[in-house]
């Protein structure tokens, strides 16, 4: 049992997410440039993109899954930190005018309305580029090189064509458009599942000795719960209110996007969304009690209502 197991064996699920929610924003408040270093208008905006907001389910889900498999939640710190920075990355461009062209985000102004439109492209240019310097640097990861660069590899595919970036230009060409539930399950593996895919296998990478079945399983675990994640956040645009949620609602239907909810209904989604909870929980049979907090944070993530 691992270190943080131990010491997160006899919390609640509330308290495991928040302990690990707060070992985040220590993990990427340490990797973030100083507001005191130059240039400090860029480095100010991407402190505001990334710190003191969200939840921090990708770097909680790789803490969870460093318990899942024995792996120290000190080693997983670069590792949690650099998945963020991509996520703020994304959502940084994706509230651009280009792209979304929304005005809030986490309950208070979006990057490019508390700066500027070129600070925030830069600010956002400038945390992708930091998550893959932490990986290739920081000293507390695994020392393995090779399993460094699989964190490598896991992370850029997440965050490229086949995952995050493809995931948006799908959404973007889908406006106006009557598509399929494949189609849009497809857009939405990519542009949100790939991300928190990842979050859960760079802690299977830092663990060298893990057997390809739980590898494997965990694979399939993430894989179903990114989906379910997406799907319930199209639910809450339909179905929330933007002072619980943090960001506008009803935007997706406004702006005529194909969703979930919009091609196959209401309870279609929901039902989908629990039948992926599921999936998700079943794949992690193998694992026993040290994959408890990943099946309490399953449950959070699919029956949360902001």
């Amino acid at each position: 049992m691992t270190e943080s197991v131990a010491a997160m064996d006899r919390a609640s699920a509330p308290d495991r997410l928040s302990a690990y929610q707060a070992r985040a924003e220590q993990a990427l408040e340490a990797r973030l440039p100083a507001l005191t270093a130059t240039p400090a208008r860029l480095h100010a905006a991407m402190r505001y993109a990334t710190l003191g907001a969200g939840k921090r389910i990708r770097p909680v889900l790789c803490y969870l899954a460093g318990d899942a498999v024995g792996v120290a939640a000190s080693e997983l710190d670069g590792p949690a930190a650099a998945v963020e920075m991509i996520h703020a990355y994304s959502l940084v461009h994706d509230d651009l005018p280009a792209m979304d062209d929304d005005d809030l985000r986490r309950g208070r102004p979006t990057t490019h309305r508390a700066f500027d439109e070129a600070t925030a492209i830069l600010a956002g240019d400038a945390l992708q580029v930091l998550a893959f310097e932490v990986l290739a640097t920081d000293p507390g990861m695994t020392r393995d090189p090779a399993a460094r660069m699989e964190m490598v590899r896991i992370l850029a595919r997440a965050s490229g064509t086949a995952g995050m970036a493809g995931g948006q230009a799908l959404d973007l060409a889908a406006v106006g458009r009557r598509i399929t539930v494949a189609e849009v399950e497809d857009m939405h593996r990519r542009k949100t599942g790939a991300l928190i895919e990842a979050s859960i296998m760079m802690a299977a990478a830092s663990q060298p000795a893990l057997p390809s079945p739980r590898r494997d399983a965990l694979q399939r675990y993430g894989a179903a719960l990114g989906l379910a994640f997406q799907i319930v956040d199209d639910l809450l645009d339909v179905e929330g209110d933007a002072a619980t949620v943090g960001k506008p609602v009803r935007a997706d239907a406004a702006a005529d996007k194909p969703t979930f909810p919009a091609i196959a209904g209401i309870a279609a989604a929901r039902s989908r969304a629990f039948a992926l909870r599921d999936q998700a929980i079943a794949a992690l049979a193998a694992f026993g009690p040290d994959a408890d907090g990943l099946r309490e944070v399953t449950h959070y993530i699919v029956e949360r209502r902001q």
